[in-house]
């Protein structure tokens, strides 16, 4: 018998609600993985350590890890009108030329974004970058600790309530110059389980989003649980964002949109060239 699959994904509801059926035993077939909940700065680096056998993480990462990793064709996070956001405070102007500027972490797609978005709309250059834990960023902006700060997942809903205004979003910036959607979150399977492995892991991870779509109050209970202090209106909010036809299969546009974002970013010398096929399941 093969041993359980050890799977790290974020606390955030979009991933609770599509691994719970899944990480809780209710896919026929499929045993329940060993779940770790990290945030996904931290799953970038266990992919770049080869800890665990299936993760999400960013698509940012993936040239770091595709030798040891293969990037499954559904569950994760793809999609339009969902990208970061860059926000400020009211009185700050602009131009974010020579400010510091909050980020989550320097090997997300976020921060890719926002590096292909800078480098026309800051032609003076930023100033510094810090990296912060997600959900002190706003707070940093808010009380003037950073000038600016990037944003991911439920900000989008959340931040007036910091009293900060959205200078720019990412996720549009990308749309209006390359027409697809924007690629966030992947979900990666260690390339040593073998083809049978990884093809029975693809339909276990299917079959938890599509179960997750027929009956979404079973886990509510989960999502809540892990969403923390999010106000549920919010969580589901979250949901109907970032858990799309993309999730259940990337397509032809969604691997495009994953070509498009790492060819250009290599294009810019922000992350390494990617191999031809690399991306092939």
């Amino acid at each position: 018998m093969a041993e359980r699959l050890s799977i790290a994904y974020s606390p955030c509801p979009n991933d609770t609600f599509v691994f719970h059926a899944w990480s809780h035993g209710l896919v026929p077939g499929a045993d329940a993985p060993e779940v770790t909940f990290a945030d996904i700065d931290v799953t970038n680096g266990l992919a770049e350590r080869g800890e665990l056998d299936v993760l999400k993480v960013s698509y940012a990462a993936l040239p770091w890890v595709l030798d040891e990793y293969t990037l499954l064709p559904c569950g994760g996070a793809l999609g339009r009108g969902c990208g970061p956001l860059v926000l400020t405070r009211p009185d700050s102007g602009d131009d974010l030329s020579g400010k510091t500027v909050a980020v989550p972490s320097e090997r997300s797609t976020a921060y890719l974004l926002f590096r292909l978005w800078a480098a026309k709309a800051v032609p003076g250059g930023l100033g510094r970058v810090v990296v912060l834990p997600f959900h002190e960023i706003m707070p940093a902006v808010r009380d003037g600790r950073v000038d600016a700060g990037l944003v991911i997942h439920e900000a989008r809903f959340t931040y007036r309530n910091y009293g900060l205004r959205s200078l720019a979003d990412m996720g549009e910036a990308w749309e209006r110059e390359t027409g697809l959607p924007i690629p966030l979150g992947a979900i990666i399977a260690r390339r040593s389980l073998g083809a049978e492995r990884l093809r029975a892991l693809t339909e276990a991870v299917r079959a938890s989003v599509r179960q997750a779509w027929d009956d979404p109050e079973a886990s509510r209970g989960y999502v809540l649980e892990h969403a923390q202090e999010m106000d549920p209106d919010v969580a589901d909010q979250h949901i109907a964002l970032y858990v799309n036809e993309f999730t259940a299969d990337l397509g032809e546009e969604g691997y495009a949109a994953v070509r498009a974002l790492l060819t250009r970013a290599a294009a810019e010398g922000l992350v390494p060239p990617l191999d031809p096929g690399a991306l092939d399941f």
